[in-house]
């Protein structure tokens, strides 16, 4: 297990054989799945989108502006297609916490992703943010067990900087108010006690979200190019009438967000 110690170092943590290959394969476990299921080969759009909470995905439906992905071979998600200014983007929703993000991420990239992008809900901890608004996550603190799988100990996993460097020109072009900085990803949300968040405001994080350092890890061990943004929705319903995301639940943002980032990564 990892955590911290009253003074905010990362526990150690047992594993040592980061170099590893594993021996489960998410292609491995897709190709199963399709001889089960009758799915048919395929390649994923290039650009997919983790949508935690579903909101992406209920919108896009009740708008009648996707359609489920006919080659998309995972066990425990559907992927939903749809098109927006000239990009076709997979979305997959409801994959919350850093286990499951990773699960379905590995998969993405085994069906032919070539960016991911992450729009997590994520809880205000910082002082000068006014919700509802995003952040560009250049930067988790690694609050949560999955990123040690896939890196050695260490208190935070840096977003790759080239990534980010594109996606921030595909941002400043759309004229899309994104603020970067740095997150807490924790498993466990009801854990977040005032002196977890006090530590994790100390080492600089503004919002504490679910994915994000897994899924950094994930895509520095891999060499996979990966983006998150966390929509600050809320101040952890200590007040009433938290979490409103704005008109369409937040929705068409959060899309407006993706496309500027996909903007930037097909621009290079």
């Amino acid at each position: 297990m990892t955590g911290w110690r009253p003074g905010g170092d990362v526990l150690p943590t047992s594993r040592t054989d980061h170099d590893e290959p594993s021996v489960f394969l998410a292609a491995n476990l897709l190709r199963e799945a399709r001889r089960q299921r009758g799915v048919a080969d395929g390649v994923v759009p290039s650009v997919c989108v983790l949508d935690p909470d579903g909101d992406i995905v209920r919108h896009l439906q009740r708008t009648g502006r996707a359609e489920r992905s006919p080659i998309w071979a995972c066990y425990h998600t559907e992927m939903w297609e749809t098109t927006i200014e000239g990009h076709r983007l997979g979305v997959i929703g409801c994959a919350v916490g850093a286990p499951f993000a990773v699960l379905v991420a590995e998969q993405c990239f085994a069906s032919g992703c070539e960016l991911l992008v992450s729009v997590t809900s994520a809880g205000r901890i910082g002082p000068d943010l006014t919700p509802p608004c995003f952040v560009l996550i250049e930067r988790a603190l690694r609050g949560e067990g999955t990123s040690h799988c896939y890196l050695p100990p260490a208190r935070a996993v840096d977003a790759d900087p080239a990534v980010i460097a594109r996606v921030r020109r595909g941002l400043a072009g759309a004229g899309v108010a994104v603020r970067p900085g740095t997150t807490w990803t924790t498993d466990a949300p009801y854990r977040e006690t005032e002196t977890a968040i006090g530590i994790a405001r100390r080492d600089g994080a503004v919002a504490v979200e679910m994915e994000a350092a897994a899924l950094y890890a994930l895509g520095r061990a891999r060499n996979v190019p990966i983006v998150c943004f966390a929509h600050v929705t809320n101040e952890m319903a200590r007040d009433e009438g938290d979490f409103e995301k704005g008109p369409g639940d937040g929705a068409d943002a959060a899309l407006r967000v993706v496309v500027a980032a996909a903007d930037g990564w097909a621009a290079g």
